[in-house]
């Protein structure tokens, strides 16, 4: 079992719809001090006993780091300090020690002031990211890596790495580059799989896939993207597509790709996505000759999915859906870690009214917020590959997909703030959409839920409790990775496993503890429970489209290229 699995993720994570508020506002508000800071000095003033004790150990360690006996270092994997020099050079080595003692005393104290447990998250995540900013890792020269770099170079690789801070902090997101995109091609080498599009409206284009196989099943697969981001996410490249796969399963399978709104599509909301859900769905039915569709979605595509099927049970449709897959969704927001520590209700209306103020939410300003969740990861690593190395980012198309951000309506980023607030969708009846009230409860078709374990954005932990929502019978399924990596998991990779387990209780420890882990990708465990909710196998169909419903545009198709 992971190491992951010992300890909880709700701690650290921010759920994808609540950091929509920081999106709005910006994520610099994070690191000024606020109340919560105040409460934290005020509280370790009031101890001075303890903070007293606290400094004196960091002075004491400072001694010893001095005198180099001490025995403080880098956790292990930790690259930052991987170049030997680190090590090697007194001075350096003297140097880590004493910014890694400081950090450990920083967060000690932070523990010390027994704030609340909002209050203590706000507090921890302000001094993290001060704390990961102060590495001496990020210093040029400093950084042995670097200042051998330049040597090599005739200090070429400083000046490269200058250029590219200007240009990185020239327009949003103003982040290091985390990609070189120059060898990907959407349509080409990136969702190349063969398709055409088949419906399209405002809102979005329907790809129809070509079928790969001889035969299909009766039942077709409709999936639901995330509103952030193209959709491609499901369609990478062969070997590492979603799509790909499943039409390799004998499947027919439809994906929506939304359009990327602007100003003009302020007022799309809630309504707007839900009743996209549902003409696709109608869509779907006429051209693959089905009363029946297996439903699929992500991410923020799965809170609009679930909404949608809930209001199919509640108006007598629920039938239509043969069988509901959920992927990194979480539909309960209750106790979400970080990001609901660090918002509140003034705070989201300050969000909305400034998505309201230009008709939408710039997909770069998440991108930045998502990125200062893993500094580590997602900022100081670029920050010292790019500007203090001068080299480019790698080409990965997984980060290639996810640098082609979109915009998000004024009216769906409202919604989608007032849903992670309130909560209200996992309460009967507190929600109403196009004028039917919402009860998750109602959904009784057979549902298929997957997490991820390493998850920042849509914890685990949250994405579990969808188990105690839905009235029908559920398969959790953990896999043994991040957010992205949950829904890229093609077969093949030695390094994935998954969890499955019987008994889904209200405790999510508990049913972990429990679980069974199997080798390989959930994606072959998705394949076989979708093909018993699939109906029987025919020959698949010649053209795409129906005589009425004609090709509208090879996929995939226009709006993916919408910027």
């Amino acid at each position: 079992m992971s190491d992951l699995a010992t300890t909880p993720l709700t701690d650290n994570a921010a759920p994808y719809d609540a950091l929509l508020v920081d999106a709005a506002v910006g994520p610099l508000r994070r690191f000024v001090p606020d109340a919560s800071t105040a409460k934290w000095a005020i509280s370790l003033a009031s101890k001075p006993r303890t903070t007293a004790r606290r400094l004196g150990g960091l002075a004491g360690e400072a001694a010893r780091i001095a005198a180099g006996t001490s025995e403080i270092g880098p956790r292990r994997g930790d690259r930052r300090f991987k170049d030997v020099a680190w090590t090697g050079n007194p001075l350096l080595h003297r140097l880590v020690q004493l910014y890694l003692a400081g950090g450990r005393t920083a967060e000690q104290l932070v523990e010390d002031a027994g704030l609340n447990d909002r209050d203590r998250k706000r507090v921890r995540f302000l001094v993290e990211n001060i704390t990961e900013a102060v590495s001496p890792s990020n210093v040029p020269l400093v950084n042995p890596e670097s200042a051998k770099t330049a040597i090599d170079t005739g200090g070429l690789s400083l000046a490269r790495g200058g250029a590219a801070l200007v240009r990185d902090l020239a327009s949003a997101p103003r982040l290091p580059e985390m990609v070189d995109g120059s060898g990907f091609s959407v349509g080409d080498n990136v969702a190349g799989t063969p398709g055409a599009v088949v419906f399209r409206n405002e809102v979005f284009e329907l790809i129809q896939y070509t079928p790969q196989t001889d035969q299909v099943f009766e039942v077709p697969v409709l999936i639901v993207p995330p509103t952030i981001n193209k959709y491609y996410a499901l369609d990478l490249a062969p070997g590492r597509s979603m799509v790909e796969f499943h039409l390799q399963n004998n499947r027919q399978v439809f994906v929506m790709s939304w359009r990327n709104p602007d100003a003009r599509h302020a007022e799309w909301n809630l309504e707007t996505y839900v009743q996209a859900i549902l003409d696709a769905l109608d869509t779907v039915e006429e051209v693959a000759d089905s009363e029946k569709t297996a439903l699929a979605a992500m991410c923020s595509g799965g809170i609009l999915a679930s909404i949608a099927t809930a209001y199919l049970a509640a108006t007598g449709g629920q039938d239509r859906i043969a069988a509901f897959l959920l992927a990194v969704t979480v539909l309960d927001n209750a106790d979400a870690g970080t990001a609901g520590a660090l918002i509140d209700p003034a705070m989201a209306e300050v969000a909305k009214a400034r998505s309201a103020r230009t008709g939408y939410l710039d997909g770069k300003y998440l991108a930045e917020i998502f990125a200062w969740l893993r500094p580590s990861d997602l900022v100081w690593n670029y920050w010292v590959n790019n500007y203090l190395l001068g080299k480019k980012p790698p080409a990965f198309d997984i980060l290639f997909w996810n640098a082609d951000t979109t915009r998000m309506t004024a009216g769906l980023h409202a919604d989608f703030v007032d849903l992670a607030m309130d909560n209200t969708v996992i309460r009967p009846g507190e929600l109403s959409v196009l004028g039917v009230p919402i009860d998750l409860g109602a959904i009784t078709v057979d549902s298929y839920v997957v997490a991820g374990i390493a998850d920042h954005i849509t914890p685990w932990e949250s994405c579990y409790r969808t188990t105690q929502l839905f009235g029908g019978e559920t398969r959790f399924v953990l896999s043994n990775s991040g957010h992205i990596a949950a829904m890229v998991n093609p077969p093949g990779n030695p390094k994935s496993s998954f969890h499955t387990g019987q008994d889904h209780g209200p405790d999510p420890r508990a049913w972990l503890k429990n679980a069974e882990t199997h080798e390989g990708s959930w994606w072959n465990d998705a394949a076989s429970w979708l093909a018993q909710r699939s109906g029987e196998l025919k020959a698949a169909p010649k053209e795409l489209g129906t005589a009425r419903l004609e090709p509208l545009a090879e996929a995939p198709g226009t709006y993916v290229f919408d910027k």
